[in-house]
């Protein structure tokens, strides 16, 4: 049975959905949600925050490969998006936390969907690529 049997019906066609269509300015929301989640850091750091607010320098200890300058740009993108909140503590030197908003941590439910599914087709798509490989070398 194909993947294509086993889903029709229940499938929706992606390029009807609202979050498709062009807003008239040539952009729509999905390719402004993929601009954020397809950046591997931008999603680290969305998962290392769920948990709870942390300090810059805890963060990037855990966001393994992830530079100091890496680490900051993607905080203000994330800040500018309304996904990640800064706070500054007037000590010395100033205490800096960030945390996820209340938008950031609701991305959590399509991107659990999304892992989901990764880890329930990651053999259908290795098996894919190494048939795709070795037919090519033929």
């Amino acid at each position: 049975m194909s993947i294509h049997a086993k889903t029709e019906g229940k499938t929706p066609l992606l390029e009807s959905m609202p979050a498709m269509q062009s807003d008239g300015t040539g952009g729509c929301p999905m390719r402004e949600v993929l601009d954020i989640v397809g950046d591997s850091w931008s999603l680290l750091t969305l998962i290392n925050l769920q948990s709870g607010p942390r300090r810059f320098n805890v963060l990037r200890r855990m966001i393994e490969g992830i530079s100091q300058r890496m680490l900051t740009v993607t905080l203000r993108s994330l800040e500018r998006d309304g996904l990640v909140s800064r706070t500054v503590k007037p000590t010395s030197p100033p205490e800096v936390t960030y945390a996820l908003t209340d938008i950031g941590h609701s991305i959590a439910v399509p991107v659990g969907a999304l892992g989901e599914w990764a880890a329930a087709n990651r053999d259908h798509l290795r098996a894919a690529r190494k048939a795709f490989d070795e037919a090519k070398e033929e």
